[in-house]
């Protein structure tokens, strides 16, 4: 029996992949876009069935290919650019084509776990609880988020959320996600600054009530979402839509200076302009609220971001990008 991962070439898919492998399953197809090379190496040195680009495996689904070889669908794949605004791209991919894989699994009896995203619940004005009550006054700030909004809400008006598993990972970082230009983490692209020229630029702040850098996130290591992926894998009774994330905001400054630590040298923040394109769409605070995750009674480590940053940068991003 086979497990399909959509976006298995790329960051998360690819990680999750690798957990797979590492714990016995080799039977795998993965499903990506043609066209990306940048991310095939990923997938060096791992162990799968098949991989197949999303139109031809869209067609096979089509044509109930898999219908009776597949023990679970693990849709991973998506446009995830923050800054796309082709909305009518975000739609066939983000949306449509997730509805479409959703209705399959449903229909065939495979359970079915899928990416969405922090970036719905907007500038957090109404909190980030995954309480399904919640989700229908959330307002994304962009395009893409919206697009993960509009499958959540689907789910939703379609009383099918209790019969999947959803994931709104907040900051996710580490290995595997070298090939995502702009889209990369702070703590590869401030590695790359502090080794070009000794120092790590971050945003300024252009609200009172935040120092500059004092923005915060919820930064969540790779290798601790794909133990939680793993989890509901073993688990797949337990369903809904759960925020993937440290549960903990961490400011920028903080992220900064785990970096130079990770390097054994001083701190050297430089504080630039945001691109005002930006600026009435970014997110100052997001935490996760993992109260509904804990319910679940599913095991969650959250390694610290001082230890995961440590742990990126000396075990991967010294050694030359090395993947997961």
């Amino acid at each position: 029996m086979k497990v399909i991962v959509t976006g298995g070439a790329g960051f998360i898919g690819s990680c999750f992949v690798e957990k797979l492998n590492r714990s016995g399953e080799q039977d795998i197809i993965i499903v990506d876009e043609a066209g990306a090379a940048a991310r095939w190496g990923n997938l060096a040195g791992k162990q799968y069935s098949a991989c197949l680009e999303k139109t031809d495996f869209l067609k096979q689904v089509s044509a109930e290919h898999f219908s009776a070889s597949v023990k679970a669908l693990f849709h991973i794949g998506a446009c995830s650019s923050t800054t796309e605004q082709n909305a009518d791209y975000l739609k066939a991919n983000n949306l449509e084509y997730s509805k479409t894989l959703a209705r399959w699994a449903l229909r065939h009896g495979i359970p079915f776990f899928y990416a969405s995203s922090a970036a719905t619940y907007g500038d957090g004005a109404q909190g980030y609880s995954d309480a399904e009550e919640n989700i229908p006054r959330l307002r994304p700030l962009n395009l893409y988020g919206q697009s993960k909004q509009d499958f959540d809400l689907w789910l939703l008006e379609n009383k099918l959320t209790g019969k999947v598993a959803g994931w709104k990972y907040f900051n996710v970082f580490g290995p595997n996600e070298y090939h995502k230009g702009d889209m990369r983490s702070l703590v590869l692209k401030g590695y790359e600054q502090v080794k070009q020229g000794g120092k790590l630029r971050l945003f300024k702040s252009y609200r009172p009530d935040y120092r500059d850098g004092e923005q915060k996130r919820d930064f969540v290591y790779i290798k601790d979402v794909i133990d939680l992926m793993w989890e509901f894998y073993l688990h797949p009774n337990v369903k809904g839509i759960f925020n993937v994330g440290s549960g903990t905001a961490r400011s920028w400054n903080d992220l900064a200076r785990a970096i130079f630590a990770a390097l054994k040298l001083p701190s050297r923040i430089e504080y630039i302009e945001m691109p005002p394109v930006l600026r009435d769409k970014y997110q100052y605070f997001t935490e996760a609220d993992l109260n509904k995750l804990k319910r679940t009674g599913l095991p969650y480590k959250v390694t610290s971001l001082e230890a995961a940053v440590n742990d990126y940068v000396v075990n991967y991003l010294e050694k030359g990008a090395a993947r997961l």
